[in-house]
């Protein structure tokens, strides 16, 4: 498999460490001093593209990959309001491109756990409310974590109780729906508070709460490696398929 990177911070130099280690060729790397090169020309021959960026950066990025025909994985976060707009794009084309907030199986894990858990407490009407706990190193730019929103989300499709989402994120400049305290949030809005220091890859903590017991669901990203690979798995999975892909298809 013939791949470029497109971002070479960490987790690109963790992704071609692990392509590499696969068997695979790094044909094509784009970071900032040679974005021009991010270009129909330069993506030939490229079979697939594995893009960690910026939310800045990202919407244009996939898009230029989807018009020059090369299959796309991305799993840069704090730009998915856009998403769908790409994913209509990619089945115009007939390209192929896949997306996750978080590439670690055990993310997915409990993912699937969340949601299985959440449609259970609306069935019994169990007077739960929930929030959501995530902390990452300081250099992520986004709040809160996509992971924290997808979580949320689930969240929010299976209890009725709650309408949509919160953020509550002291000190971090760029958070989306920012509260000031979790006082403020009304009583339909689920909770997610976010922290970042030191080089915390990644915890996140989705917390049942009643008035006489808890329940937690917590997972802890040890090191970038396991992201890395999730995203290399992905795009050997995406070699020669058509369509809009996730971790769900993935996993099955």
């Amino acid at each position: 498999m013939k791949a470029a990177i497109i971002g070479y911070g960490k987790m690109g130099r963790e992704i071609e460490r692990i392509l590499a280690e696969r068997g695979h060729q790094t044909a094509l790397v784009i970071d900032t001093d040679n974005t021009s090169q991010l270009d129909a020309t330069h993506l030939a021959g490229i079979d697939v593209a594995i893009e960690f960026t910026t939310p800045q950066t990202a919407y244009a990025n996939i898009r230029t990959c989807i018009e020059a025909g090369t299959p796309v994985v991305s799993g840069t976060t704090g730009w998915t309001e856009r998403l769908p707009e790409l994913q209509a794009l990619c089945r115009q084309r007939n390209g192929a491109m896949f997306y996750a907030s978080n590439y670690c199986l055990g993310v997915n894990l409990l993912f699937r756990l969340n949601r299985e858990l959440a449609a259970m407490i609306e069935r019994l009407g169990a007077a739960y409310d929930v929030r959501i706990d995530e902390v990452h190193h300081t250099q992520k730019k986004d709040a809160p974590s996509g992971t924290a929103i997808t979580l949320a989300e689930d969240v929010i499709e299976h209890l009725t109780a709650k309408k949509g989402w919160v953020n509550y994120a002291p000190g971090i400049e760029h958070a989306a729906n920012r509260i000031a305290s979790p006082d403020e949030a009304a009583a339909d809005r689920l909770v997610i508070g976010s922290v970042r220091e030191g080089a915390v890859p990644g915890i996140h903590t989705v917390l049942y709460e009643s008035e006489d017991d808890r329940i937690e669901l917590r997972h802890t990203i040890k090191n970038r490696r396991t992201l890395a690979l999730g995203a290399v798995v992905a795009a050997e999975f995406l070699c020669g398929r058509k369509g809009v892909y996730g971790m769900d298809d993935l996993m099955k």
